[in-house]
């Protein structure tokens, strides 16, 4: 139906669907210093404004706001719609503190007393 519409007014109406997607997304990924705003995310991948991006491969860092979320390992990247589309084949969740290598019971003592 936008074949019908002049060609000016579905640029103005795909930039206005970019701009909504910017501001509801917190999602940014980072690679090395340059950050590209995410406009969608999935499973297994994730898309970015194709006027703003380059292709991406390799590691990248994805943010929520301030914090950093997962590194994602991007496989493959092609343009669809004016959106990079960006396939990751693994992607880790970041923790803010060191994984335990023992297991730990969840019903054992925080802390022992000493006896006087």
């Amino acid at each position: 139906m936008l074949e019908f519409l002049p060609q000016d007014v579905r640029d103005g109406l795909d930039l206005a669907r970019k701009r909504a997607a910017k501001r509801r997304s917190r999602l940014r990924v980072q690679v090395g210093e340059a950050v590209f705003p995410v406009l969608r995310f999935w499973d297994d991948g994730f898309a970015l404004d194709a006027d703003l991006t380059p292709h991406l491969r390799g590691l990248v860092d994805v943010y929520d706001g301030g914090r950093h979320v997962f590194q994602c390992l991007i496989i493959a990247s092609n343009v669809e719609n004016g959106e990079i589309v960006c396939e990751f084949k693994r992607s880790t969740a970041v923790l803010d503190k060191a994984p335990l290598d023992f297991w730990q019971d969840e019903n054992a003592p925080v802390a022992l007393l000493p006896r006087k």
